[in-house]
């Protein structure tokens, strides 16, 4: 196959950043319009949706630095974005579908969290996970995206990388 064919064929992935974008997007309308800032509904006794704004990265990091962290964390992520996207082009053709998986995952939530903060200048954080007093940060399902491509990014490392680099020295014997 050509190398545009399998750059095309990689692309193809992009449906799935797609819907986490748009489950995303759709979620923190939804929240935003219903709920208001700081309020918290239970809905399991370790599970509750709690309205909140994150002016910083993961768990509030930078949230207090006087709004240059919104420029600083977009443009971050534009450039993970432009990356992930050039990658996926250079994926080879076979044995890397987990891969591929993984990095749109990770480019659907950069995404995500991206349009909050170059037009609301916070990212909305609505999921929050508590047991007794301990609470993990309200996060969103962008984060998730994020959360579980990374989680995959290693999993692919420590399992996966090895094989594709055997079918590649296989292939150019």
């Amino acid at each position: 196959m050509k190398v545009n064919q399998v750059a095309r064929k990689n692309l193809q992935w992009l449906w799935l950043a797609v819907l986490v974008i748009v489950l995303d997007l759709s979620s923190k309308a939804f929240v935003s319009a219903n709920m208001f800032l700081g309020q918290s509904i239970d809905v399991l006794p370790f599970f509750s949706w709690t309205l909140a704004h994150n002016y910083g990265a993961a768990f509030s990091f930078l949230h207090d630095a006087g709004g240059w962290q919104r420029w600083f964390f977009g443009g971050i992520a534009l450039v993970v974005s432009v990356g992930i996207v050039f990658w996926l082009t250079k994926l080879p053709e076979k044995g890397a579908r987990f891969l591929a998986c993984a990095l749109v995952l990770v480019l659907g939530g950069a995404l995500g969290n991206l349009y909050d903060r170059v037009t609301l200048g916070y990212v909305v954080d609505f999921i929050h996970v508590h047991y007794g007093s301990w609470h993990f940060p309200a996060f969103n399902i962008a984060d998730s995206g994020i959360t579980v491509g990374a989680i995959m990014l290693i999993i692919d490392s420590l399992f996966f990388e090895k094989a594709r680099e055997k079918q590649r020295e296989a292939a150019n014997v």
